[in-house]
């Protein structure tokens, strides 16, 4: 009866120890792809990086893992041949092996790592999923590991030819003009003008920097009656009119969301800290999440639709700095308070660069293009991606509403021109129907 009893027992605990060792599949979902940019966003905004720099550090992890799921896709297109420098990739891995979506995340942060100064922060995330992935399945781990590494680095070594190592050790830019129409630092930090070599890197579909070159500002002229006096009084008017309201008025809380200004900078007694934000581009990255959150959509097109965002927002970016630095106008604030009013202040902190195209105008408008493309006209979407940052949820009937609100906070802000928001428009819709009609992202 014991050795009865005794073998039954042996029977179960090799069941049950069979089991245990029996590996399940990893399940990679939408989620886990927006949770990692997410945590990009988390230390960018930690590590302060200027709009043009952010937008670098979103695209090239999303094209690593885009490129990486896409390889021999039944439904999306490489981007190879089809990006600016990006050649055919050498793929020594079996794809049919690969756990896909795994090797795409692991790809993301392969790239973004590389980005960001404080790495240890992605590390560290990236190496505690490592260990639960490692723990539920680590031959497929490995694989995709190794498949998602092989593509990933490769992309970097495009990365790394894009121009921005080289910009790292080019002038800052030079301030002093006596030059009244010229840009000037701003306070309260009067930071020098950041990234005055943008237009130097290499755009992701755009020909070059300047192909989408604005109309010139109106002439500087400060005689009452020019055109350019007429929009330097409105901006002080406008933001007047504004304050008279009171603090809950809706045109200070729509400057408010839409500042996205990661410079803005604090005094208290002696001391001066930055408020951390996120960037123009960032909030549309968030835009494109609240879109697939909303549309349920699949693991490959939340990979897809971030690519394509940020691709038109980086290219967004190069083409107004190219602008900015040509240019090169003075901002409302140094002009009202040398000229009308030394008192004066916007109601948003001016950022440290020039004004014309205005930034946020045209990475807006490029970035309602391009989602619009995908998701459609009219879709009515609920943005709360300022409520980490203290700032209630506004609701939108569409992305080219939301564009158009972010466009005019610039004005209500004080912080830039009529012709910087409304050309800048134009600029921006521009590289996003460029962007949509020069790449092929969906097969036929």
């Amino acid at each position: 009866m014991r050795i009865i009893i005794l073998s039954i027992f042996l029977v179960i605990t090799c069941c049950l120890s069979s089991c245990q060792k029996e590996d399940k599949s990893i399940i990679i979902k939408r989620q886990d792809y927006h949770n990692a940019i997410d945590k990009l966003t988390e230390i960018m905004v930690h590590d302060i990086f200027s709009p043009p720099v952010a937008s670098r550090i979103y695209v090239y992890p999303n094209i690593a893992a885009y490129e990486t799921l896409n390889q021999n896709s039944k439904d999306y297109q490489t981007l190879t041949s089809q990006l600016n420098g990006l050649k055919a990739l050498k793929i020594n891995s079996d794809e049919n092996k690969i756990n896909l979506n795994l090797a795409a995340l692991i790809a993301h942060f392969n790239v973004s790592k590389e980005l960001v100064f404080s790495k240890e922060m992605m590390i560290s995330y990236r190496d505690s999923l490592y260990e639960v992935w490692k723990g539920t399945n680590p031959k497929e781990f490995e694989a995709a590991k190794n498949y998602g590494l092989e593509i990933s680095e490769q992309i970097i070594k495009w990365m790394n030819k894009d121009g921005y190592i080289e910009t790292r050790t080019m002038p800052e830019y030079n301030i002093y003009s006596d030059d009244p129409s010229v840009w000037q630092p701003t306070p309260p930090a009067y930071m020098k003008g950041i990234e005055p070599h943008w237009n130097k890197l290499r755009p992701f579909i755009l020909d070059s920097a300047s192909q989408f070159k604005p109309v010139r500002p109106p002439e500087f002229s400060m005689d009452p009656g020019s055109q350019f006096h007429k929009e330097v009084m409105s901006v002080y008017k406008i933001n007047n009119d504004i304050r008279e309201k009171g603090d809950d008025s809706e045109e200070i809380a729509i400057a408010r969301f839409w500042d996205c200004n990661p410079f803005v900078s604090v005094n208290k007694g002696h001391f001066m800290f930055a408020e951390k934000k996120i960037t123009p581009g960032a909030h549309w990255i968030g835009i494109c999440k609240i879109a697939n959150e909303k549309t349920d959509a699949n693991f490959a097109k939340t990979v897809y639709t971030q690519t394509k965002t940020s691709i038109g927002i980086a290219d967004a970016f190069i083409s107004c700095w190219d602008e900015k630095y040509r240019s090169n106008l003075v901002r409302p604030e140094t002009l009202i308070n040398k000229q009308i009013d030394p008192e004066w202040l916007p109601i948003l902190q001016t950022p440290p660069f020039p004004e014309y195209t205005s930034g946020h105008s045209v990475v807006s408008s490029a970035s309602a293009e391009v989602l619009t493309t995908i998701f459609g006209d009219n879709f009515e979407f609920e943005d709360s991606t300022e409520v980490s940052y203290g700032l209630p949820t506004r609701s939108f009937k569409s992305f080219k509403s939301a564009a158009d609100e972010a466009i005019i906070s610039r004005l209500y802000g004080g912080i830039h021109y009529k012709s910087a928001i409304y050309e800048g428009k134009k600029q921006g819709l521009s590289v996003g129907k460029f962007v949509d009609q020069n790449i092929q992202f969906l097969k036929k």
